[in-house]
């Protein structure tokens, strides 16, 4: 028989929880018979109401009594919940209101219960450790619930509880849960195969991570380390002095749920402001550190006062490699500039299809579903069209879902549900394609400098348009300055890392043997306005300060005709 007892686990085995359960089916079977139970009688409901043409009266009752039902099932279906309280796209208004109850207002466990557990796990007295500690908890959720207190050295702060014998609960689900998968698997109508599974226990890896707070306090500071020179975003700080494996005591934070949007008006704030903060740290996490957020609902995303927007959640993190950041970059950027063949190779590299797979016919099927979505304009695209759009493409071609990106998608779609709920007609690409722009055209590091040059020569010929198109886009974004730009990009262009680019930009000049002035033209015309003549004097006698004697020979004839078209474009525009 299993060696281990489900409340002993301390990461997730698969193997040891189906041995444990293998041994004891009778508390699977019953376990699995409620859960179909409830489900049966919620469809029972809504099926009578259609049949008694109820359906519009009982809308609110129907709406509670699923909510309730999630909060009766325990952690594992709360999670589902909550994850689907974030998509107005999928779940009709009245039931996105109930749902959005089980991110902080759960039923909280006795508080004698919670006050013990304090105790045990720091090993002194409260009063020993708080000053102040409320009677009862200001919030509880699906793993614990929280208490407002003050440290006994005067920090005000906020102190996590977790929920008494969760890990005997959740390993039964999660063994249900993968049983579940195995068997439908091959009955889906999408193309998962055996990563439905991986997904489960990708799931159940993180699920133990966000249940162990010390790996919590762990990751808020990783988190804060990333996160250290940007002035919009809070992280609390972590007492380790008063934290263990079941309680979490960090900084407390003042804030709005980023859904109250009447709150955050009241106090001066902008919410959109406040969205493209969330989504610009968003892309940030997977596309700058690597290590994001994949729980990002209104429960833990707070505005502050000050404008800032804080993360106070930190169980449920994961971390993505070097070479998967930068082809994510590469997909992002081929899909919006279609470019279905080297999506398709994306595709490849990041696991959604196998390398032995021929992707000669799925191109035109690619270019057929996701050029709809996207639309003629750039600013048509959002994740919520694409994955609709996507799970047509996965009933024909053997697309898959790694389970790694599982937690993306579900991170990605719940952001865009989060901004969805406060303006139905946001788009997602509006806020992040000119930062991936503005990412591109700085070009601060060597991978990002290639990936530029990727999306600026297409089969060696110079894409003028591309460059108008990030220009343009990345001059949406109110940070991005054009004087910097330009200065990275002829410090570039004078390296030895650009004598490959200098030359490509010669030919681009001069390739099917005519002067491309009317492309510069349109060029100058679009930056002209934000190059201010003293600026650009600035910044010339600060690069050539840094430049060898040799270097600044090299370049003088390139100053001098630069020099020349500026002053023919002065005097034909007079």
């Amino acid at each position: 028989m299993g060696q281990y007892q489900p409340g002993q686990l301390k990461r997730y085995n698969p193997d040891e929880i189906a041995r444990h359960y293998r041994y004891r089916p009778w508390l699977a079977w019953g376990r699995f018979l409620r859960i179909i139970w409830s489900f049966a009688g919620f469809i029972f409901s809504l099926k009578w109401d259609e049949w008694q043409n109820q359906v519009e009266q009982n809308k609110g009752k129907r709406a509670t009594q699923l909510r309730e039902l999630l909060t009766r099932l325990g952690p594992t279906f709360i999670k589902v919940g909550q994850a689907l309280s974030t998509r107005p796209d999928l779940i009709r208004k009245d039931f996105l209101e109930e749902l959005v109850k089980l991110q902080d207002q759960l039923p909280p466990f006795d508080n004698a219960i919670a006050y013990r557990i304090i105790e045990t796990e720091l090993d002194r007295s409260i009063s020993e450790s708080f000053s102040e500690l409320s009677p009862t908890p200001v919030a509880a959720a699906s793993l614990g619930q929280v208490y407002r207190g003050r440290l006994v050295t005067g920090e005000e702060v906020a102190v996590k509880v977790q929920r008494p014998h969760l890990r005997p609960v959740i390993t039964l689900d999660l063994y249900l849960m993968r049983w579940a998968a195995s068997w439908l698997a091959p009955w889906l109508p999408l193309n998962l195969g055996h990563d439905l599974t991986l997904i489960v226990d990708e799931f159940g890896t993180k699920i133990f991570e966000e249940i162990d707070y010390i790996n919590e306090g762990r990751n808020a500071e990783k988190f804060a380390s990333n996160f250290r020179n940007d002035l919009q975003v809070k992280v609390p700080i972590i007492y380790w002095r008063y934290t263990n494996t079941h309680v979490l005591t960090l900084e407390w934070i003042d804030g709005f749920k980023l859904t109250d949007t009447k709150r955050i008006r009241e106090v001066g704030l902008d919410p959109e402001g406040i969205i493209k903060i969330g989504v610009t740290s968003g892309l940030q996490q997977l596309l700058e550190h690597g290590f994001f957020h994949a729980d990002p609902h209104p429960g833990n995303l707070f505005a502050m006062p000050d404008g800032r927007m804080a993360y106070i959640d930190f169980g449920m993190m994961d971390q993505l490699e070097e070479p998967t950041k930068e082809t994510l970059v590469d997909a992002l950027v081929h899909l919006v500039n279609k470019d279905y063949t080297d999506l398709a190779e994306d595709f490849v590299k990041l696991g959604f299809l196998t390398p032995d797979t021929n992707i000669c016919p799925i191109i035109p099927a690619l270019e057929s579903v996701l050029g709809s979505a996207i639309g003629k304009n750039v600013g048509d695209f959002n994740f919520k069209t694409i994955t609709d759009e996507f799970s047509e493409l996965m009933y024909e071609y053997p697309f898959r879902v790694p389970a790694k990106f599982a937690l993306i998608i579900r991170s990605l779609v719940t952001q865009e549900g989060i901004a969805l709920s406060l303006n139905p007609n946001f788009k997602i690409v509006e806020v992040g394609y000119p930062y991936i722009a503005r990412r591109l055209l700085t070009g601060e590091s060597p991978a990002l400098r290639r990936r530029l040059l990727n999306v600026l020569f297409k089969d060696g010929k110079f894409q003028w348009q591309r460059l108008e198109n990030l220009i343009e886009i990345a001059r949406t974004d109110g940070n991005f300055d054009v004087v910097p730009t330009a200065k990275m990009g002829l410090q570039y262009l004078l390296s030895d890392e650009g004598k490959f680019l200098r030359r490509q930009l010669v030919l681009a000049l001069t390739e099917d043997d005519r002067l491309h002035t009317a492309e510069v033209q349109r060029l100058w015309n679009l930056v002209k306005d934000d190059i201010q003549p003293n600026r650009l004097l600035n910044v010339a006698i600060g690069m050539l300060t840094d430049l060898s004697k040799e270097s600044v020979a090299a370049i003088l004839p390139k100053a001098t005709s630069l020099a020349a078209f500026t002053e023919n474009q002065r005097l034909n525009n007079n």
